[in-house]
């Protein structure tokens, strides 16, 4: 629906949702779409009024907007056709062009990216698109980052990935470079980390042997296909850096070749605080489409438990290796998920412990048990080990908000400053032993009724909106964990 374009009050991963849909039905009162992911449901429908309208005008007639959700039987398609542009390059790729040979720093800067280049390690080959566990929290992503290793959807340029760490962005960007790589080798993948491309950009930008080492640099990224970059927010206080970034990003969108990029906060959030991002920075990262993963459940835990499970013991049959085959119980396996944290890196490190556990019990002729499960959980994710206090937990809302510590405690009460002091309260509630006349002490002096009135503002925000949900998960995490 062209109009759709045309309205200020749906953003961009909104539209993409949108046109993800497909069409199934339409009557005299009704207008059906399905779509197979259920947060594509939700959004869409909470924005279900303003698509009526424009179905109005298009349509001359008043048409009510059902989403059906519905499972997805499609396979990830792979063509194995080769078009005339493919087959030349492919030819430039079996017979490369000589070089002639570099001096000085260039080569130094050449050498650096030789070891941080597209070379897919073997850990790395093993983050695949088969290999990645999915569910509700992250089955929009994982769409996406699909149709961009299929070059299919030019829509999802850039294609930004956020979420807080551990989550499995990392995975997606190296499943992209690796579907490319076995699938298409003809088109050019870059993956980088921004710390690897800060470090590589230093090196050029400050070599006084060669004057040749930058435009090399410069040529090299911008004749890529498909350019990765990983937890971006690291490039936020290099200035130099993001210049030559954003040059690459305009030249490589010009001619239509694909950027992903991933980091711990929405485009947005990149530009609060010290960063050196301006608005027109973000506003680019930001005008594909920009999609969170959010944290697992414990239906994706449990799922995630299971597969990391199975995969650990047949890697270690496959392999030989002792100490890690051992039986773990669906009950205990359902129990892991219970007290399992977030981190999904953390839970398969969890999960490879409970192994090594189990397989000490089965060789003492016993099974593992609820307590041994429990003792790892707690070394995983220990508790009660720090003291939070308020003014902890409001430096670091002051931050994440870019907001003064006189403002958050004080009587404004503008649309910014409401939410980072309603979340500050709920944050001290839920992290602190206060009662609700000590918190609203702290927080300016407000009253009992006042500060039980910011709790159950987050609590409703977060139970309607999955994305704000996860970003209190990420305040608390970061302030529980001392980050």
């Amino acid at each position: 629906m062209v109009l759709l374009s045309e309205r200020q009050d749906l953003n961009q991963s909104t539209i993409a949702m949108i046109n993800s849909c497909v069409p199934t039905s339409m009557d005299d009162e009704t207008f059906h779409v399905s779509t197979t992911l259920g947060f594509a449901q939700r959004k869409i429908s909470q924005h279900a009024p303003i698509i009526e309208e424009c179905l109005a005008q298009a349509s001359f007639q008043h048409l009510t907007l059902v989403v059906d959700l519905v499972k997805d039987t499609r396979a990830v398609r792979v063509s194995n056709e080769v078009t005339p542009d493919e087959l030349s390059r492919l030819s430039a790729v079996a017979s490369p062009p000589v070089q002639t040979p570099v001096e000085g720093g260039e080569r130094k800067l050449l050498e650096y990216v030789k070891r941080v280049s597209e070379e897919i390690t073997e850990t790395d080959s093993r983050l695949t698109f088969e290999r990645f566990v999915m569910g509700e929290e992250n089955r929009y992503a994982l769409e996406a980052a699909k149709q961009v290793a299929n070059g299919d959807n030019k829509s999802y340029n850039p294609l930004f990935i956020y979420g807080k760490s551990g989550l499995g962005k990392t995975h997606l960007l190296r499943a992209i470079q690796n579907y490319i790589a076995k699938n298409d080798p003809s088109r050019r993948c870059i993956y980088r980390a921004a710390a690897e491309f800060v470090d590589e950009y230093v090196m050029a930008a400050t070599d006084r042997t060669s004057t040749s080492a930058s435009s090399a640099m410069a040529a090299r990224y911008q004749n890529v296909d498909v350019l990765i970059i990983d937890d971006i927010q690291n490039m936020m206080t290099a200035g130099g850096t993001i210049r030559f970034f954003f040059k690459t990003f305009n030249s490589l969108m010009s001619h239509n070749k694909q950027i992903v990029l991933a980091a711990d906060r929405s485009p947005s959030q990149l530009g609060m605080g010290d960063s050196k991002f301006d608005e027109r920075d973000t506003s680019r990262m930001d005008s594909g489409l920009s999609v969170s993963i959010q944290v697992p459940d414990y239906e994706l835990k449990l799922n995630l438990i299971n597969a990391f499970y199975e995969r650990m013991r047949q890697d270690a049959i496959d392999e030989h290796i002792d100490g890690v085959v051992g039986t773990i119980s669906e009950e205990m396996r359902r129990l892991m998920a219970e007290r399992a944290g977030t981190n999904i890196r953390v839970i398969e490190g969890f999960v490879q412990s409970c192994l090594m556990q189990a397989n000490r019990r089965e060789r003492a002729g016993l099974s593992i048990t609820r307590a041994d499960i429990i003792e790892v959980a707690n070394q995983k994710w220990p508790t009660g080990q720090r003291i939070i206090t308020v003014d902890h937990i409001q430096r670091h809302v002051e931050k994440f908000y870019d907001v003064a510590h006189e403002d958050l405690i004080g009587s404004k009460r503008n649309k910014e400053l409401m939410e980072a002091r309603h979340v500050g309260i709920w944050l001290t509630r839920a992290l602190t032993d206060n009662t609700l006349a000590e918190i609203g002490k702290k927080f300016g002096g407000r009253t009992h009724a006042t500060v039980k009135h910011s709790i159950a503002w987050v609590d409703d925000y977060s139970r309607r909106d999955r994305i704000f949900h996860d970003r209190m998960e990420t305040l608390k995490d970061s302030i529980a964990d001392g980050t």
